[in-house]
């Protein structure tokens, strides 16, 4: 199993680009499930994850091509609405095939999905909306089983904001039969960048970015072509990086309006932070100041950058309080940070940092995906060497994540 090897006490300078998101490529591409006619992304990151979807889609009879980082799908030839367990235990984002594949075929049979272990993520929400719309849902034996003549439109409004949720019954509603409005709606901007996906195909949507979305069902969708919006999560770890190490970074391709809560605690931290229209530049200070965050659902602080930012806190001036309010199991990357020299203290669903002078190298573990990233962010700071295990998880959703890193000049190899 590869391992990640990070010399630290290298500064970061340079320039990197940012690459296409991954929470944005996924629900995009599953709408090319709507359509009988071919679709084409651009901007497709080169991740596990993705791969893993390609494939589940390419097994339900979708024609896959890729070439580099576009993709085109071509579902006329989808003859098996399944997603069987074998193919999305590992990522959680395969529900999101339930809606386009109940509203394109009027069934579906999909696993209930794994993933990252950073807490409870149920999909009872997906399926109350597809019930809403008409549709008999029955779970059993670990899979979702929908059947539907059509889907109708209807007034959903969710118990709880949530991303996926939103994404699958926007899906749905595209081709369903009047006028859906979905309520308490997520407002991420991977929500709108699936919207304008949609809308490019010839859906008729309505208030995406806000919390009340309304989607006009229409007989059909047509192809397309749709270029992914940017990753403002990986954007977010290399500002992190670059911060704790005292550096100075520019990213191209990057998207500072997604940011704007990460980049006001960069700010508070200490840093200097440019944007214009595509680009980011950070300057760091000598030493940052420890800044205390509250994660919440967009457009607040997102819980995918809490673990980068207790990376930077361990060894910012004074004492920050860490407040996890999204998922109840994502402190896990406290004890490997403490492994490190960190002085962490959790009491429930709060981490009380208080900055430390130095950190220093060690064999630490990833939990998960972005605990993974707050690792590579440690470690880029820590003396001597810091080992990785389990890096897998940073293959599904950083792009070459060593020659970033490199290019900017940080000491990282991978190895066995």
């Amino acid at each position: 199993m590869d391992k990640l090897l990070i010399e630290g006490g290298i500064r970061l300078v340079g320039e990197i680009a940012i690459s296409g998101a991954k929470n944005a490529a996924l629900p995009i591409l599953c709408a090319a499930l709507l359509s009988s006619e071919p679709v084409t992304f651009t901007n497709v990151p080169q991740l596990k994850d993705i791969a893993t979807l390609l494939a589940l889609l390419a097994q339900m009879g979708v024609k896959v091509q890729r070439e580099g980082n576009t993709v085109t799908l071509d579902a006329s030839t989808l003859t098996e609405p399944v997603a069987p367990y074998e193919m999305v235990k590992t990522m959680r984002a395969s529900i999101l095939v339930l809606g386009p594949l109940a509203a394109r075929c009027g069934e579906a049979r999909v696993s209930l999905p794994g993933g990252c272990a950073i807490g409870a993520r149920p999909v009872d929400q997906h399926i109350k909306g597809l019930q809403a719309m008409g549709a008999d849902v029955v779970v059993e034996h670990g899979y979702v089983h929908v059947r539907t003549p059509r889907l109708k439109g209807t007034r959903l409004v969710t118990d709880m904001v949530t991303v996926t949720g939103t994404e699958n019954l926007m899906m749905a509603a595209s081709l369903a039969d009047g006028e859906t409005v979905i309520e308490n709606a997520a407002r991420e901007p991977e929500i709108v960048d699936l919207a304008h996906c949609l809308t490019a195909m010839g859906a008729k949507i309505t208030g995406a970015g806000t919390d009340i979305l309304r989607i006009e069902g229409v007989p059909r969708l047509h192809g397309a072509c749709h270029h992914i919006m940017p990753d403002r999560i990986e954007t977010g770890t290399y500002l992190c990086a670059a911060a704790v190490t005292g550096g100075e970074v520019r990213l191209t391709g990057a998207q500072a309006s997604s940011l704007d809560a990460v980049i006001d605690k960069l700010i508070e931290a200490g840093c200097t932070v440019q944007s214009d229209a595509d680009t980011l530049r950070l300057t760091a200070p000598p030493k940052l100041a420890a800044v205390s965050l509250r994660t919440a659902p967009y457009p607040a602080f997102p819980t995918d950058m809490q673990a980068q930012f207790m990376a930077l806190n361990c060894v910012a001036s004074g004492t920050a309080r860490v407040r996890e309010t999204i998922f109840e199991n994502r402190f896990m990357h406290a004890v490997e940070l403490q492994r490190l020299g960190a002085d962490i203290h959790i009491d429930g669903n709060t981490a009380v940092v208080q900055g430390v002078e130095r950190l220093q190298g060690a064999t630490v573990m990833a939990t998960d995906l972005r605990a993974s990233a707050s690792l590579v962010v440690a470690g880029l700071v820590a003396e001597g060497e810091t080992t990785i295990e389990r890096i897998y998880h940073l293959d599904r959703g950083y792009e070459r994540l060593e020659e970033k890193l490199a290019a900017l000049g940080a000491r990282v190899r991978r190895g066995k």
